[in-house]
């Protein structure tokens, strides 16, 4: 007895032309946009710009449908870079000067040296969801690390998935560093989605 054909629900449904399913689409497009947000980030303080307006891109893309174009993020990367923005891109090299001093106090006979190696964690996973939260924001003239900070306080929830994410990401990175200038993209994401939930949850409240 022959069976029924199956009717697959419309998210997963290829579209004309479209061989592997919208899910493929997403995927190829957040490994677009972690290409071109490392290419972004190599000027260092650039860094804040890159990942907000990775944020944007992959925003307009699940509002419009649209894939992601390297034309359309190079024009939110325009919209921004701002002295705010590249004064922000200071923060990760003098955060990584005081990382390395004090790694190199680890081995050291000073009383505490061996309680450093988690707190030194601890703050970069915290200051990798301040940055991810502060660059996901919609309003792209508000790159404030005090609403950053807001958002981490106001849904712990969404920063301790974003903490997740980035320690996964540190993890990848460290064993496979091919993949390093593929991650902002999932970062990215992860943050843009948790930014999203937010804001949807607030407006409903």
């Amino acid at each position: 007895m022959s069976q029924a054909p199956t009717t697959l629900p419309p998210g997963e449904r290829a579209e004309p032309g479209e061989v592997f399913g919208s899910g493929f689409t997403l995927f190829a497009d957040m490994l677009l946009v972690g290409l071109l947000t490392s290419l972004a980030c190599l000027p260092v303080v650039t860094a804040p710009a890159a990942f907000a307006a990775a944020s944007a891109t992959l925003r307009g893309t699940a509002e419009s449908g649209v894939p992601v174009r390297a034309a359309g993020y190079a024009t939110h990367l325009r919209a921004h870079l701002s002295a705010r923005s590249l004064a922000g891109g200071l923060a990760p090299p003098a955060l990584a000067v005081l990382l390395l001093a004090d790694v190199s106090l680890l081995d050291s006979p000073l009383p505490g040296a061996r309680l450093m190696a988690p707190v030194l964690v601890l703050l970069v996973l915290g200051a990798a969801v301040v940055a991810l939260r502060t660059t996901a924001l919609e309003d792209p003239h508000r790159l404030s690390p005090r609403e950053g900070l807001l958002r981490v306080a106001a849904d712990p929830r969404g920063s301790l998935l974003l903490a997740g994410g980035a320690l996964l990401a540190g993890l990848l990175a460290w064993s496979i560093p091919l993949l390093a200038p593929l991650l902002p993209g999932p970062l990215a994401f992860a943050a843009t989605v948790v930014e999203m939930r937010f804001a949807a949850r607030r407006a409903t409240a």
